[in-house]
């Protein structure tokens, strides 16, 4: 086993690890055990702790996002729809627990403790290119429409949290189109999100294993 292999079987585990059950739950031990990593080799890839989280967001946020791009850049006469949509089939995965950032956030702080600074700053990296994204989906010059777009996705995400499935991401679906409409984008997002069809796109979101076990990855 070389240093790539172990750190792609670290990241798997950590992805599998932390987020089902938390970041402070789990030991570096577990994530050991799991991975399948010597001891030695897992604290010369990753010294840390909060090394590996930062690592296991880091990649996350590039797989999410380039999925969620992707799904966006697929349906340019409904960009807003496609978001939504994407969010519903995300929301129907097993094992969906939220949003990563988010719980990191929430477990961490917004100081956090020692050492975990690179952890946050890949938390609000996240969430910038998120609203980024909801910019360009929402168009040139509608700073507040991208603002709240990112509060219907931000909202629809943490009441999924509790409820999965995909109708958190229908009605906020719905409200987007609404807004959309309002803001004269018809053609962007103007389609009743209550009616929308779901598509799977769980593989784009899956890859690696622990144990043999496809890993399957989320936001």
């Amino acid at each position: 086993m070389d240093d790539e292999e172990a750190r792609t079987r670290l990241l798997d585990a950590a992805e599998a690890l932390f987020y089902a059950e938390g970041i402070q739950a789990v030991g570096m031990d577990r994530i050991r055990a799991e991975s399948g990593v010597p001891l030695k080799r897992l604290y010369r890839v990753f010294p840390a702790k909060e090394a590996l989280v930062a690592g296991y967001l880091e990649r996350r946020d590039r797989r999410w996002t380039g999925s969620l791009r992707d799904a966006v850049a697929a349906a340019p006469t409904d960009a807003v729809g496609a978001v939504f949509d994407w969010l519903a089939a995300w929301f129907s995965e097993p094992g969906f627990r939220g949003c990563a950032f988010m719980n990191a956030y929430g477990e961490l702080g917004a100081a956090g403790p020692a050492g975990s600074a690179g952890v946050l700053d890949v938390v609000r990296r996240h969430k910038a290119e998120l609203r980024a994204l909801l910019g360009e989906v929402a168009g040139p010059g509608r700073e507040e429409l991208a603002d709240q777009l990112l509060i219907l996705v931000e909202g629809a995400t943490a009441v999924a949290a509790l409820t999965p499935g995909p109708e958190p991401a229908r009605r906020a679906g719905a409200a987007a189109a609404a807004l959309m409409r309002a803001a004269g984008a018809g053609g962007a997002g103007a389609r009743d999100q209550s009616s929308a069809c779901v598509t799977d796109h769980s593989a784009d979101r899956e890859g690696g294993a622990v144990h043999g076990q496809p890993v399957r990855y989320s936001r």
